[in-house]
């Protein structure tokens, strides 16, 4: 028997190995893909995090093997290092001990070479049987099976998945979509109109086939039943896109193709959008090392395939790839228009025609990631969920594991038609927090009534807006590593780890380095 199984190879899963190994107990990693490391090898090299010091532990020592990484002259192909500046809120300051941009390639390589001097066991490729695949015993999480018919047995498992799915097949409570602003007294939850002012279309840009002409029918993306009222919960989730890892480099470069099946309607609204005035290219460029990016949505119409995702979170298997699988060919059809379309301005054509994917990135699928952003799926209902009120310092946290410090942070959700017959977006928020801030050890494990061995660092107990600024990659390994801490303390007790004494599991995170408090 494994001592701790964890489901999910992403960042917070392969942290959370590293740390039970430090435990001394036996970790197993099965990861449902092909690539481990989530959006960390994914894409995401302009690292969201807010406050640099809020990280610690192995989180913090990633990144400072990041660094490492660069520093050996080897790993500079494509440009020199003294040639690349890092930018943005991720930008290294002379001094530091650590890095916070980087390649796809590296973050992967990095996560592997840990993951091997720890001797972590990692399975790729084997997806849990969410219909019959969990064996409990009461509240005790005893066995889970694969489709392929392998079985795992464990003491304690993690779900470090970005969907839930262990979480949910073991019949944990979760929630999907907004929750009402009504249902924790937050004034940034639910339908947010009045929010939505960022990455938002010039106004005037009409919805409908035939400009003027209801009866034409809506163009493609647009919510016929939208927005909703103000402040309503519903059931849509902010959108996901692929971070995309191009370079300008000539001979690591592949040009942007027009995809099979290229629809021209799908971005007509785009076309619409620069005809009412945009000049720029929709993208957040950010520079990484061996001229690279980490490209990102920006503005009405970029990379977010809004409102395109929101079965995705408990889609079976099949329709979920169908999902991943659109979601990709609208990127590339994206990029394709932007580069060559006659419709887009010159030197925005120009701009984006210099760019392409990567020959060395992702070469499995054509320079294309692998893993789309899952920004938000499924998220626990615990005996203590994180809300606004935490991220502004209404209410602190007594039992932290972890510090979040991003601004509340929401994606937009829908397309709608306004009351002036004109198309908009809705559900983007970026509103800051008080400061870095403390996440409950409560919010990452479910009640005691519904299981005793299971610990949830990334669908974690947070309403939608908390959950927006916890959401970010190096809190998920911070909270991996604590919830693989717990594991630890639980299993040396013989308890469940609603049983554990928080102070005891503090000492323990505390010596390792974690940060768990911010003095204001």
């Amino acid at each position: 028997m494994i001592d701790i199984v964890i489901y999910g190879g992403t960042s917070a899963g392969i942290v959370a190995a590293l740390q039970a190994a430090r435990m001394h107990k036996s970790a197993l990693i099965i990861e449902p893909g092909r690539r481990l490391g989530g959006l960390t090898t994914g894409g995401l090299g302009q690292t969201d995090i807010g406050n640099k010091a809020a990280i610690g532990g192995i989180s913090r020592e990633f990144y400072r093997r990041i660094k490492k990484h660069y520093a050996d002259l080897s790993n500079w192909k494509w440009q020199k290092p003294e040639e690349y500046t890092s930018g943005g809120q991720s930008r290294t300051q002379s001094g530091e001990d650590a890095m916070w941009t980087f390649e796809p390639s590296a973050a992967l390589q990095v996560f592997k070479d840990m993951l091997a001097e720890a001797g972590v066991d990692v399975i790729c490729g084997e997806r849990l049987n969410r219909t019959s695949g969990v064996r409990l015993d009461g509240t005790r999480l005893l066995a889970i099976t694969m489709e392929s018919g392998r079985t795992f047995c464990g003491q304690m498992f993690i779900d470090a998945t970005y969907e839930g799915d262990l979480m949910a097949a073991a019949g944990v409570r979760f929630h999907v979509g907004r929750e009402s602003a009504g249902v924790y007294g937050e004034s940034l939850n639910g339908v947010r109109t009045l929010e939505a002012k960022y990455h938002q279309f010039r106004e005037g840009v009409a919805p409908y086939f035939i400009k003027g002409d209801p009866t034409s029918g809506l163009l493609p993306g647009i919510d016929p039943a939208g927005p909703g009222t103000e402040g309503d919960g519903d059931g849509r989730v902010q959108a996901y896109c692929f971070r995309m890892c191009l370079t300008d480099h000539p001979a690591n470069r592949r040009p942007f193709d027009k995809p099979p099946g290229y629809d021209e309607n799908e971005y007509e609204l785009l076309l619409r959008n620069f005809e009412a005035g945009e000049t720029r290219a929709p993208w957040i460029n950010s520079q990484m090392p061996n001229c690279k990016t980490d490209t990102n949505n920006r503005l009405g119409f970029s990379t977010d395939f809004i409102g395109m995702n929101y079965r995705y979170p408990e889609a079976q298997y099949a329709e979920r790839e169908e999902i991943i699988r659109k979601h990709l060919e609208y990127q590339q059809g994206l990029m394709w228009t932007l580069a060559r379309h006659p419709r887009v301005p010159g030197p925005v054509r120009s701009e984006v025609n210099r760019w392409g994917t990567c020959k060395d990135e992702f070469a499995e699928n054509q320079g294309w990631p692998t893993q789309l952003y899952i920004r938000e799926a499924r998220r626990m209902v615990g005996d203590y969920v994180m809300t606004q009120h935490h991220c502004q310092g209404r209410t602190v946290a007594e039992d932290p594991v972890g510090l979040a410090a991003y601004t509340m942070d929401s994606h937009h959700v829908q397309r709608y038609v306004d009351a002036e017959g004109c198309v908009r977006n809705e559900g983007d928020v970026e509103v800051g927090t008080s400061g870095p801030f403390p996440i409950s050890f409560r919010s990452i494990i479910p009640g005691a009534s519904e299981c005793g061995n299971l610990l949830v660092p990334v669908c974690l107990a947070a309403s939608h807006i908390a959950y927006g600024s916890i959401r970010m990659e190096p809190v998920f390994m911070v909270l991996g590593q604590s919830a693989a801490t717990a594991a630890s303390q639980a299993i040396d007790a013989k308890t469940a780890v609603q049983g554990i004494p928080y102070n005891q599991l503090r000492a323990q995170m505390l010596a390792d380095g974690q940060q768990l408090e911010w003095q204001r």
